[in-house]
């Protein structure tokens, strides 16, 4: 057992001490180690290491668990992915669901097939017939699995679009949805429960099962069956998996689409949990697809298409204005919706109050219902007879029979049928979003996002809106809704909501991130006009007055 320095305090030496008693990852041992000695001989960064990584925990909530890894109840490491583990069991057994399939998978970032494995046993010593997936997938092949299996729980081990140095616990129950409340406190409490005791006490059992070509083979049978075989397939393009695992699923979705090769980033082809390319694994961080772009402009290519790192989500990057340029995630998604209501598919339209207005017209248009959810695919994969969802956060949801949630793999292959249907007609993807404009007027979004050191800022900004918030906008008389205390439409979320007859704005704090977001979008009509390049100009005129009132108003 680790001894402590004397320069810890008495709870802290007792946290380290019975972590470090439980912990069978020898590496993140030696860290601890590592970390007292240097606090023990003055060390200040290595005293404040290990106040941050044993004085609180990680969280369980509706996003399941995210972190840095490192050794530490706030860290991801065996000991929490384990208690995690043992946590999701006990609920699972309270709700009558002992015995039924559980689904585990993993993404290729460190520890993350360890992590499975540690999550199979636990489930497996728990009676539950646990099936692994024999390497890394993409998070939403694991996801259709949930349902295909006919699982009572699915877990993904994955960090998505974060950095390097992180890792995450994806939970999913049986009705292939992520959990929402008041699962996430149901889990978390028994997940406290079992840091009660030692997790060496927790049963384990080698007697899961490996899962094997199944799952694939099942999910591109359905990807597939969304392409009609009448549609056209001519097309130039470029992708890139960000060095994630979205890569060779990709590949054979494309060639079982009967849809042309990509041309591939090499650089970013394979899997490393390092993302050496990139300062940051997300599509929507500046420098992220440089390589493609660059590669596009090489073979004068019709698009650019990206996946994040476990390919849940899907960007795109077209010519526009002569300019190569990345679509907002808004954009992409009333691209898709439209796209959707044209072929005819019926049934609910929604996405999350963040994204834009233009959805619910276009569906209203279409005579087809809407509704407007709070942030996250936890509430959009649940919307009762769900044709199509999206977030504005690069997440859409093309067919939620089989896939309740985000969808990076279904997505590029939709994006990719639409671009070679516009192709064989002689237009673009830009093309399209100039015939949306002209239909439905400019809708044009903004994020505005603000991180701070300390989270009291947030509060104190949130605050100071409700108390004082603004009655004019950009010129424009306001209407405001706390949406603490729930609508119509909304339960309660810590956020409030300004609009106007042209003008909505959304104020919330992160839920994973010390960040407070401001969601800002101006719509203009287009009905009497055809310089859709002045009306654009106009309404991002409109925005960065938004912006700048919004920042006096918070303080910020």
């Amino acid at each position: 057992m680790t001894s402590t320095a004397p320069s810890l305090s008495d709870d802290l030496a007792r946290a380290i001490t019975s972590w470090t008693a439980q912990d069978p990852d020898p590496q993140t041992r030696k860290q601890v180690d590592d970390l007292l000695i240097a606090a023990d001989s003055g060390d200040t960064r290595a005293m404040a290491e290990l106040v941050d990584a044993f004085a609180s925990r990680l969280q369980f909530g509706t996003a399941g668990l995210r972190g840095a890894l490192g050794p530490g109840p706030n860290r991801m490491n065996r000991v929490v992915v384990g208690q995690a583990a043992a946590g999701l069991a006990s609920y699972l057994l309270d709700h009558g669901l002992a015995g039924g399939n559980v689904i585990i998978g993993f993404d290729a970032r460190h520890n993350s097939a360890v992590f499975a494995r540690d999550t199979a046993e636990i489930m497996s010593g728990a009676g539950f017939q646990a099936m692994i997936t024999p390497g890394p997938l993409p998070t939403p092949v694991v996801a259709f699995g949930v349902r295909h299996f006919g699982c009572v729980a699915g877990v993904v081990v994955t960090a998505s679009h974060n950095p390097p140095q992180d890792n995450g616990y994806k939970v999913y129950l049986g009705d292939g949805s992520q959990i929402v409340p008041p699962a996430d406190l149901e889990i978390s409490s028994r997940i406290e429960e079992v840091t009660k005791h030692s997790l060496y006490d927790v049963p384990r059992s080698q007697s899961y099962a490996v899962l094997g070509e199944e799952l694939p083979t099942a999910y591109l049978a359905r990807v597939a069956s969304l392409v009609p075989r009448s549609a056209p397939r001519d097309l130039r393009w470029v992708y890139t998996p960000l060095h994630g695992v979205g890569g060779s699923l990709v590949e054979q979705a494309v060639e079982a689409c009967g849809l042309p090769a990509a041309h591939v980033v090499v650089e970013q082809a394979s899997p490393d949990p390092r993302f050496p390319t990139v300062a940051f694994p997300n599509p929507e961080e500046p420098g992220a697809i440089d390589l493609a772009l660059a590669q596009a402009r090489q073979i004068s290519a019709d698009l650019v298409i990206a996946n994040d790192p476990d390919a849940d989500r899907c960007a795109i990057a077209v010519v526009v204005d002569g300019e190569w340029r990345l679509l907002s995630g808004d954009e992409l998604g009333v691209l898709l919706g439209e796209d959707a209501l044209r072929r005819g598919v019926r049934g609910t339209y929604a996405c999350s109050i963040v994204s834009s207005s233009l959805l619910s017209a276009m569906a209203a248009t279409y005579r087809q219902p809407f509704v407007h959810t709070l942030t996250g695919f936890k509430w959009i994969g649940r919307v009762p007879g769900l044709a199509y969802g999206y977030e504005e956060a690069l997440g859409y949801c093309i067919d939620p029979e089989a896939v309740p949630d985000k969808d990076g793999i279904s997505a590029l292959i939709m994006v990719l049928t639409l671009a070679a249907g516009l192709k064989a007609e002689g237009r673009s993807i830009a093309d399209r979003l100039d015939d949306i404009a002209h239909r439905y007027g400019v809708y044009e979004t903004h994020q505005m996002s603000v991180r701070v050191q300390d989270p009291k800022i947030i509060t104190a900004a949130m605050a100071r809106l409700r108390a004082h918030p603004p009655r004019i906008l950009a010129g424009q008389p306001t209407r405001v809704l706390d949406l603490d205390l729930g609508s119509d439409e909304l339960p309660p979320t810590d956020a409030v909501l300004i609009t106007s007859e042209m003008i909505k704005v959304v104020v919330r704090p992160s839920g994973t991130e010390p960040k407070l977001k401001c969601y800002l979008e101006a719509r203009l009509d287009t009905s009497r006009s055809t310089d859709l390049a002045a009306a654009r100009a106009e309404a991002r005129s409109t925005l960065a007055t938004i912006r700048s009132d919004m920042s006096a108003v918070l303080g910020l």
